[in-house]
């Protein structure tokens, strides 16, 4: 593992539209719930809070897709979002989208890129 890097999960963890997994980032000294999920191939990572109220999303622990598997809901307000970039799609995130986190997929892991801030 290369400096700046931090393991989430082995990559094989993750399945097309199927259950995230659950990590924190810190920031500022706290730890913030986040996410990974994979969609169509692609893995992404998002900090775990509706864009309508700080409500973590999922529904049970690691589920984040909709019944279809093609967009992530707030399990509390039922506000929809793209899985592919953490756009608002329609409910009550009132256009204001999912924070994304830095991720990469190597030799069968998934990684979160450190910022300055991150752990």
């Amino acid at each position: 593992m290369a400096a700046g890097q931090r393991l989430i999960c082995a990559a094989g963890e993750l399945a097309d539209g199927g259950k995230g997994v659950r990590f924190t980032v810190d920031r500022e000294g706290r730890a913030i719930p986040a996410f990974a999920i994979r969609y169509r191939g692609r893995v992404y990572a998002y900090i775990n809070e509706c864009g309508h109220v700080p409500a973590e999303l999922d529904w049970q622990p690691g589920e984040f897709f909709d019944l279809s598997g093609l967009y992530l809901i707030c399990a509390i307000h039922g506000a929809l979002y793209a899985p592919d970039s953490g756009r608002c799609l329609g409910g009550r995130c009132q256009g204001r989208g999912l924070k994304p986190l830095p991720v990469q997929e190597t030799d069968g892991n998934l990684f979160l890129m450190l910022e300055n801030n991150d752990g």
